[in-house]
């Protein structure tokens, strides 16, 4: 395949390969997909598309490495060397990875370089870590000699989002390697150049053909193939609730794959009277929601301050808000929000608030597009928001958020859990006793206290409800991709 120079607009260059990566190699697809650049609405390159075709080609390079290349029985410290190095690969060329996901995505440069090209150089080395940690259990059976072993699955699949696409490959390629898996990720058709630069550099670390395979393409097609592929025994799916209702029929009306699926979220963020610090509880809870455009599945999208401190709060909130710079992600500046995704993303975003002001509740602040060229939409706050309000109850993935007054613990805790998602939470209170009463009260898979919008390698992240089924990171995440096998000697013959 031809390779294409890309130019950001400050005048850094880099080379990409337009490929499927398949076997390791880029290969041609069933046609090809235009990636725009949300800043300008312009094209940035066009990337070959997978279908069904070259889906099942990517599942018989993974399925001939587990079984043929003998990755099935690979040396566990042989499997952490390999993802070290990947790992200082990504480091070595984080300035790389960092322009390209602010071109194609959109997100400003500084958060890219900072926070995500980091986590994936954790998430790498932490997997790489356990490799030779995958320990099984000798089990009392009267007499009998019983123990377990935990098998890698075989081939996995991995669908990821747009908004964060190079750490979630990253979440999930490690932990399927680290397990002794081969692997097939299907990118965002939205957002899938950062990807095509880690393959390059999983082709230099030297990983087997096969062992980790890269494509791009449609949902209704690269998608739903490999959801219902049937030699594909675990698939990792992060994204739309509605889409990951679509995947778990699929891998049902197939061969009953082993699913999890990170999904939507609505995330509720309390803000008790006892605060410490105001300040900072507005700091957190501004860069909870705003951060990425609102783009986050874990945004803290509905916040709730006790009445005492209600108002002091909305203005804080507000002034805060507006002194936001929202432009482009090359900005001289230092840009804390870029464009929404796509024009489709603004149109949704725009819509939403088009329905709060019709449904009466009052758009505080914001609530504007900016400009004419690129996708950019001033920080939103709605105030008044009726609890059966869509803005309320619907996930909006945008720079959009609802404060609410409420009175009590008892009130704010059955609010914030009337809703049918389950991602995450926040508290904030200065009382500990509080602080763990509420923590333990919220319906989610993760609750962050006196700060928000944290995520680790170490620690698990998934949601209660429909936000999804299993865990990603940490230890957690491991038991999604081994099987237990349990094996009875009778050692008495």
């Amino acid at each position: 395949m031809s390779e294409i120079e890309l130019v950001t607009p400050k005048g850094y260059k880099i080379t990409l390969n337009t490929g499927l990566f398949i076997n390791n190699e880029f290969v041609k697809g069933a046609g090809t997909i235009d990636t725009i650049n949300p800043s300008t609405g312009q094209v940035i390159a066009s990337v070959e598309a997978a279908e069904a075709e070259q889906i099942n080609l990517a599942v018989d390079a993974a399925e001939k490495a587990f079984y043929g290349g003998g990755w099935k029985t690979s040396n566990p410290r042989e499997r952490s060397r390999l993802m070290n190095k990947l790992a200082d690969l990504v480091e070595r060329d984080a300035e790389d990875l960092a322009q390209i996901e602010a071109l194609d995505n959109g997100k400003p440069f500084g958060f890219s370089n900072a926070v995500e090209i980091p986590l994936i150089i954790s998430q790498l080395r932490y997997f790489a870590g356990l490799c030779d940690k995958l320990h099984g259990k000798v089990i009392e059976t009267q007499g009998k000699l019983s123990y377990t072993v935990h098998e890698p699955i075989g081939v996995c699949g991995g669908i990821i989002p747009w908004n964060v696409g190079a750490l979630m490959l990253a979440w999930k390629i490690a932990p399927a390697i680290c397990c002794g898996n081969t692997i097939v990720v299907k990118t965002s058709e939205l957002t899938p150049l950062s990807a095509l630069k880690i393959a390059t550099l999983i082709k230099e670390v030297g990983f087997p053909p096969g062992v980790i395979n890269i494509v791009t393409g449609y949902g209704q097609l690269a998608g739903d193939a490999l959801a219902r592929h049937m030699r594909v025994r675990k698939l990792a799916f992060t994204g739309s609730t509605a889409t990951g209702r679509a995947v778990l029929k699929a891998a049902a009306e197939t061969n009953l794959k082993k699913v999890t699926l990170e999904l939507g979220g609505k995330s509720p963020n309390i803000i008790f009277d006892d605060v410490e610090d105001l300040d900072q509880a507005v700091w957190w809870s501004l860069n909870g929601v705003y951060v990425l455009g609102g783009q986050v599945c874990f945004a803290g999208s509905r916040i709730y301050v006790q009445e005492g401190i209600y108002d002091a709060f909305l203005e804080k909130f507000r002034a805060m808000a507006s002194k936001r710079v929202v432009g482009s992600p090359f900005g001289d500046e230092d840009s804390e929000q870029g464009p929404q995704v796509s024009e489709d993303q603004l149109k949704r975003v725009l819509n939403y608030i088009d329905i709060g002001k019709k449904e009466g509740a009052t758009c505080y602040h914001g609530g504007n597009r900016i400009g004419d060229s690129g996708y950019f939409i001033e920080p939103t706050i709605f105030t008044d928001v009726e609890p059966s309000s869509r803005i309320m109850r619907e996930e909006i993935f945008g720079p959009v958020v609802v404060i609410s007054k409420f009175k009590n613990q008892d009130e704010v805790i059955a609010q914030a859990n009337d809703t049918s998602y389950g991602l995450a939470a926040a508290v904030f209170t200065s009382n500990v006793t509080r602080a763990v009463a509420a923590s333990n009260a919220l319906e989610a898979g993760t609750v962050w206290v006196n700060w928000y919008m944290q995520v680790d390698s170490e620690s698990p992240f998934g949601g209660y409800k429909q936000s999804g089924l299993g865990r990603e990171c940490g230890e957690y995440a491991l038991s999604d991709y081994t099987q237990v096998k349990a094996i009875k000697i009778n050692i008495g013959l």
